[in-house]
């Protein structure tokens, strides 16, 4: 940083802020700072699809875990959240999937979001889209993002599509067109082979602007207001010793995330008075509402062993993994391209529904991600997530100190509801990997087994193995103030 004092001044560099970064620096009046607190995003495992199930195992994020759930019996779940420029984009899935139609209508007509329902937002899918198959009504071409089907996949995702038609789900070819419900391949935020992320999108190209400059390896620890007004941040950077003040002329423009961004105006004393004042920070202004409304997608798994060497898992392999390397790197191809989640689907469990409430992630392989645990042979694993929790959960502070992890607490079942549903949906799943379509592929189900069929044995299951599905949201909440 070669300045002290900016216009414009970005707190993380995720979607949101490298989106905000490209657009605010069109203007070559004004300047831009964009602060990110982790570094770049160079390591091959960034750019490589399959890289990702490295990600929720600690690469890149900041080692966060939830509080004791409750409601799972005490457990603690970790809880990634991404630490590297291009946030979330940069570790997740490469799943390519819109929020279902319904609910930006909902937004519009229910809450009084004008400007919010689908038809309005649809022009801005579009946009950002440089979508390698689709263009219709629901589609663009050209735009930052690159957007794929996944590339020769694996025939059991195949059969996974035809297994989910078996019981009952429609093959649907576009779960970002006219419809969301049934099986299908998922869509996929690869271009090229490598992950098309916000970073590599939005913000490396117009990386070389005079008027914008991005700071890695920083901290920001806190928010400056005055007289009602953010005027800077105060930030530590990397072997730094002393904070130090940047000055902002125009807007501190807030995008660290769920979490991240909750925690830093609770740092910079905006949230609940009593709460702040019990960990040592003066109130500057009461917002009770700031860090509560947690809400994120519970995850609750099956797992299966294969008949053979279907998915994935056989490249973990030494000698098989050192080739995978060796035909990416020639050609482009092969597991290293693939994002380890080609197909899945969206299914309604309650008939009072008005859109899908369960999602089906058809992972190749067992233990790809942080806490699911790995089969000694190939094996097979289906995702399935409640998409509308009743439970709310909340990010408060543990203490004054910026470098403390934040207390966060989902609060994942607290509500019955949520549990219900989230049984439903991995009695669906079961179903579903039980099809004739999948017999030549599947040898048996291992986790949670076969003989593990009451709620409350499916409850002690989930206890020990349900995971998050990295969609926290609401901590912010948007909306009036009434």
């Amino acid at each position: 940083m070669q300045r002290a004092t900016y216009d414009y001044i970005i707190t993380g560099s995720g979607p949101a802020g490298c989106i905000l970064a490209n657009r605010l620096s069109e203007d070559p009046e004004v300047s831009v700072l964009l602060i990110e607190a982790g570094g770049s995003d160079r390591h091959p495992y960034f750019s490589t699809p399959a890289g990702f199930a490295k990600m929720t195992k600690g690469i890149a994020s900041w080692g966060w875990s939830t509080a004791p759930q409750r409601h799972l019996g005490g457990r603690v779940l970790w809880y990634t959240q991404a630490k590297v420029i291009g946030g979330g984009s940069s570790i997740n899935a490469q799943v390519y999937t819109r929020g279902n139609a319904k609910d930006y209508d909902a937004w519009a007509q229910e809450h009084g979001c004008t400007g919010w329902s689908f038809r309005e937002v649809l022009p801005y899918f579009k946009r950002a889209e440089d979508n390698q198959r689709l263009v219709d009504d629901y589609h663009g071409y050209g735009g930052p993002l690159g957007v794929s089907a996944p590339v020769n996949p694996l025939p059991i995702s195949d059969a996974f599509i035809r297994a989910a038609q078996e019981f009952g789900l429609p093959f649907n070819p576009d779960f970002n067109g006219a419809r969301q419900e049934g099986a299908g391949y998922y869509q996929l935020t690869i271009k090229g082979a490598k992950r098309s992320s916000a970073a590599s999108g939005y913000l490396r190209p117009v990386q070389a602007r005079r008027n914008l400059t991005v700071a890695l390896h920083t901290l920001i620890t806190s928010i400056r207001v005055e007289r009602g007004r953010a005027t800077g941040v105060e930030v530590l950077t990397k072997g730094g010793t002393a904070p130090s003040i940047l000055h902002c002329e125009r807007e501190v423009l807030v995008a660290s995330g769920a979490i991240g961004s909750p925690k830093l105006l609770l740092q910079s004393g905006i949230g609940a008075a009593d709460a702040l004042r019990r960990v040592g920070i003066n109130p500057v202004h009461d917002l009770p509402g700031v860090g509560q409304n947690l809400q994120d997608h519970l995850d609750v798994f099956v797992i299966s062993e294969c008949t053979g060497d279907h998915t994935y898992d056989k490249h973990s392999r030494p000698h098989r993994m050192v080739w995978a390397g060796i035909q990416y790197m020639l050609f482009g191809n092969g597991p290293a391209a693939s994002n380890l989640c080609e197909a899945g689907g969206f299914v309604t469990a309650d008939a009072q529904a008005r859109s899908p409430d369960i999602q089906f992630h058809f992972m190749l392989g067992s233990g790809l991600e942080a806490g699911v645990a790995r089969l000694k042979n190939c094996g097979a694993t289906l995702n399935s997530a409640f998409m509308r929790p009743r439970s709310r959960g909340s990010v408060t502070l543990k203490s004054a100190d910026p470098l403390d992890s934040p207390l966060i607490d989902p609060n994942y079942w607290a509500e019955p509801y949520d549990r219900t549903m989230s049984f439903a949906g991995l009695r669906l799943a079961r179903e579903i990997m039980r099809q004739p379509a999948l017999r030549p592929y599947i040898l048996a189900e291992r986790l949670p087994g076969p003989n593990v069929a009451s709620d409350e044995e499916l409850a002690q299951y989930a206890h020990a193995n349900a995971k998050t599905d990295h969609h926290p949201v609401g901590t912010c909440r948007m909306g009036t103030d009434e």
